[in-house]
């Protein structure tokens, strides 16, 4: 190394750039997964402390705002972040990633006061950390294809799951634990992290890629994608709530005018993209079959994916733990350890998976791992709501494998097909579509599964609770309550028959009929039939989803040969001298030249 070259060159000198950049994205995959569980677990401890019931009427709003609003910005903001990263650094903007994602989860601690105010400052401050979280995301797949030779990068990929998982479980803990000490300090437990991140990549990071400032950047079309997207996103997530006498909103005229609105404008920035001199979304990169066939299986199993833990933990915090002597203000952390067999099989599979597509080629992994998925599926439609746990367990490590058999492969094979110096924007838009399908599995899985309860689950809850002595006139009003208020009552911790009767007329019913309504086990039992009907056909479409995402990985086609391909910009032991060979391979794919990167 030369004195002329940038300091964050001269020290890694005598460490491998590749766990350079390994450890840095693995930290902030680490964090942005502990960010997102600790607050999932905490959520009751969060509105108790903030004096909001997010199940009362018009409240329901700010409960849904502060699980999705996250993952909107995330998903509008990712193909952005990625074109900028590309015109003005990489390393540069994953860096001030970390630091946006810290400095915003401080705010978070700090929400200042209670009620509607406090509840719209943690809506605002997380939107925040998901501009940070975005350039984190867009960043990190580029950063580590760009260090590492394409026959170590599934490998690197499965690293970067681990993390994922990792940060996840230990979330659900520790958010846990200190949602029992103070709400607000889950809101810290990223703050660490995030300094630490920024630090260590100020020093240790540099750029490989060049930095192409002359480049003009799209702001047409970065207001068509972020209108039109939001419009969408916005509509299917409040599609969830009901609309006058319906159970959904499927029938409000205004959602379904957004959505359609949305894919209009969503169908203008096509058009601008394909017209435009340097756009924001670069569809000539879809000229290369394994990008396009990648994104295409990535978002297929993201939709049929992307809801499925979260309905999990409904099903056992709603119906199986409380039918097991759990009290529901224990069902949210329980429900985490009961997952452990999914992040288990994915924690087996994903680095193996990885490593052995990068020796025997990505198509075949990626395939088998969505095949797998099927069967996963398939067999949670066979089980019963009141399951035995070891059936359920092996289910859940059979899906978990399948995650990680399928995620490492499909990253590896996306980031291999583009030029380097598109890597950045081919990693957001990579990033985009798996948040955009893990959104729209939400909303179409928890449709369905509200759809199966609203057709049942009246008849089963006026039954129920006549027969165990609530009053007609009392038990009647209750057949109307939306089912979805129902199911986040569980997921929530709250006993939702506590939350259903108020306080004056369950007082007013004798103690055996309070008693036998407010046991653990009478709404799971009452709930368990019209929540597994709807859940069966749930997971049928979640196994058709599949099966398309296997065929598109099949698709795929044969492995390209990229061992001359140049890693790290020529940093490193793995430079190789037939570089612009492979290189020119790549560019071939979008018709564009790509420029050796440039010295800091």
């Amino acid at each position: 190394m030369t004195r002329a070259q940038p300091k964050s060159q001269r020290r890694a000198a005598h460490i491998d750039y590749r766990w350079i950049a390994l450890s840095n994205t693995t930290l902030g995959i680490l964090m942005a997964a502990l960010n997102a569980s600790t607050v999932l677990i905490a959520l009751p401890a969060i509105f108790r402390g903030i004096g909001i019931n997010p199940l009362a009427p018009g409240e329901t709003d700010y409960l849904l705002w502060l699980l999705v609003g996250y993952t909107l910005v995330l998903a509008v903001m990712l193909v952005p972040a990625g074109r900028i990263s590309d015109m003005y650094g990489r390393v540069r903007l994953y860096n001030a990633g970390f630091a946006v994602f810290a400095v915003a989860s401080i705010a978070c601690y700090f929400v200042p006061g209670s009620g509607n105010g406090a509840v719209l400052w943690l809506i605002g401050a997380r939107m925040v950390q998901a501009v940070g979280g975005a350039f984190l995301m867009a960043n990190s797949a580029a950063i580590l294809t760009d260090a590492f030779p394409p026959d170590q990068r599934g490998f690197a990929m499965g690293v970067n799951q681990i993390a994922g998982l990792a940060g996840g479980f230990i979330g659900l803990l520790l958010g846990g634990v200190l949602a029992e000490v103070d709400w607000r300090a889950i809101f810290l437990v990223s703050v660490p992290f995030g300094v630490i991140g920024a630090i260590w990549a100020y020093l240790m990071l540099h750029e490989t890629a060049t930095i192409r400032r002359h480049q003009r950047f799209d702001l047409v079309g970065l207001v068509l994608f972020g209108v039109g997207l939001s419009a969408v996103l916005i509509a299917f997530n409040f599609a969830l709530q009901p609309s006058g006498d319906a159970t959904t909103g499927w029938t409000n005229p205004w959602i379904l005018g957004s959505v359609a609105g949305g894919l209009l404008v969503l169908a203008a920035f096509v058009v601008v993209e394909l017209r435009v001199a340097d756009p924001l979304f670069r569809m000539d990169l879809f000229r290369s079959r394994r990008f396009a066939s990648g994104n295409i299986a990535g978002a297929l199993s993201s939709i049929a994916r992307g809801g499925l833990q979260l309905i999990l933990i409904v099903w056992l915090q709603g119906i199986w733990l409380p039918q097991h002597g759990y009290t529901f203000d224990q069902t949210p952390l329980w429900a985490g350890i009961y997952m452990l067999p999914m992040t288990a099989g994915f924690l087996i599979s994903g680095p193996l998976a990885g490593a052995l597509s990068d020796r025997f080629g990505t198509r075949q992994f990626a395939t088998a791992g969505m095949l797998l998925s099927v069967v996963g599926f398939i067999g949670m439609m066979l089980i019963p709501a009141n399951f035995d746990y070891p059936v359920f367990a092996a289910l859940l490590l059979l899906l978990g494998v399948s995650q990680g058999v399928f995620a490492a492969p499909n990253t590896a094979s996306v980031m291999n097909s583009v030029p380097a110096a598109f890597r950045g924007v081919a990693s957001g838009m990579r990033a985009a579509f798996l948040n955009v399908g893990q959104s729209l599995s939400l909303t179409v899985i928890f449709t369905l599964v509200v759809l199966g309860l609203s057709a049942n689950l009246p008849s089963a809850l006026v039954g129920h609770l006549t027969a165990a002595g609530v009053p007609a006139a009392m038990a009647q009003p209750l057949a109307r309550i939306p089912p979805i208020g129902a199911l986040f009552a569980a997921f929530l911790g709250y006993n939702p028959m506590g939350m259903m009767l108020p306080p004056d007329q369950l007082a007013a019913l004798p103690a055996a009929t309070r008693t036998a309504i407010l046991d653990t086990s009478f709404f799971p039992q009452l709930l368990s039939g019209p929540f597994v009907d709807g859940l069966r056909v749930a997971f049928s479409a979640c196994a058709l989803v599949s099966l398309g995402a296997a065929a598109a990985s099949w698709w795929n086609g044969p492995e390209p040969d990229l061992a001359g391909e140049t890693v790290g910009a020529g940093v490193g032991p793995h430079a190789h001298p037939h570089a612009p060979v492979a290189e020119a391979m790549l560019e071939a794919a979008v018709g564009e030249a790509v420029v050796e990167p440039e010295e800091d």
